[in-house]
Parts: C-alpha cells; sequence; structure tokens
C-alpha cells in the first residue's frame, strides 16, 4: 500500500501524460501507465490513483479556466507542463476533494515542485495556489 503523498505523486504522473496525448488515447495511456509502473500496484492503490485521476479529468476544463482567470499574464499554455499539472492536481485536491486539507493540498504542491519542476517552480506554484484558498482574496 502506498502513503497519501505517493499516490498523489502517481496521479501527477498520470495526469502529466496529458499534455502528450489526445483525450481520447488516455484511458489506453491509463492501461500502459500501470503496466510501466515502477512497481506492483495494489488494486486498491490502483482504484484510488484511477478514481482521483477521473474526477481530475471531469474538472480538467473549469480547473483550467480558473487558471487562466487567477493568474496574471500567464495563460495554461504558458506556464511549463510540470508546473501545470501540479497546479491542476491541486486546485483539484483545494476545490473538489473533501479529504485533503487546503494546507496540505499547497504543501504537497509545492514539495511536487521542488521534484518535478523548474527552480522558481516552488514560489510559482505557492503564489497561485494562494489565490485558490477559499476566504482570502482572489489577487
Amino acid at each position: 500500500m502506498m502513503g497519501r503523498r505517493e499516490l498523489r505523486e502517481q496521479i501527477f504522473k498520470l495526469l502529466f501524460r496529458v499534455e502528450f496525448n489526445e483525450r481520447e488515447d488516455m484511458p489506453e495511456q491509463l492501461a500502459l501507465f500501470f503496466e510501466q509502473a515502477d512497481q506492483e500496484t495494489a488494486e486498491q492503490d490502483r482504484a484510488y490513483i484511477t478514481a482521483k485521476y477521473e474526477k481530475i479529468m471531469d474538472k480538467l476544463e473549469e480547473i483550467d479556466k480558473m487558471l487562466n482567470e487567477r493568474t496574471e499574464k500567464w495563460t495554461t499554455d504558458r506556464i511549463g507542463k510540470a508546473e501545470l499539472t501540479i497546479l491542476r492536481l491541486a486546485v483539484y485536491e483545494i476545490l473538489y476533494d473533501e479529504e485533503v486539507p487546503v494546507g496540505v493540498a499547497i504543501n504537497e504542491a509545492v514539495e511536487l515542485a521542488k521534484k518535478f519542476g523548474q527552480d522558481n517552480a516552488k514560489a510559482f506554484v505557492n503564489g497561485i495556489l494562494a489565490r485558490f484558498v477559499p476566504g482570502k482574496p482572489k489577487a
């Protein structure tokens, strides 16, 4: 069984494939993802990863629209692919996943940015996500 951080990282890696594949090819990419996994993925983990990935995909257009509205001078097509994927995952968790506290979603996004993003990704991701914190002004 994977921990939450590992599960989130797997969802990030799967969601990252959206940037390189047509949406209709994603079911095949999902199958390939688990075939190519570094380790055998427990059925429970596979179900969690798949379900959360599908929920994010269902909200993807909405999430991208919000990102475009709340990022000055940045649009989803200008943001680096890794950073965009991290933001999509985190915005989903902040706004739609009641199991993940807002602070945890942001901290985990920053950790993903450290690991997978460019040098300034950590600050960039943190700054963008601050605009999604409920009760904070959407500067």
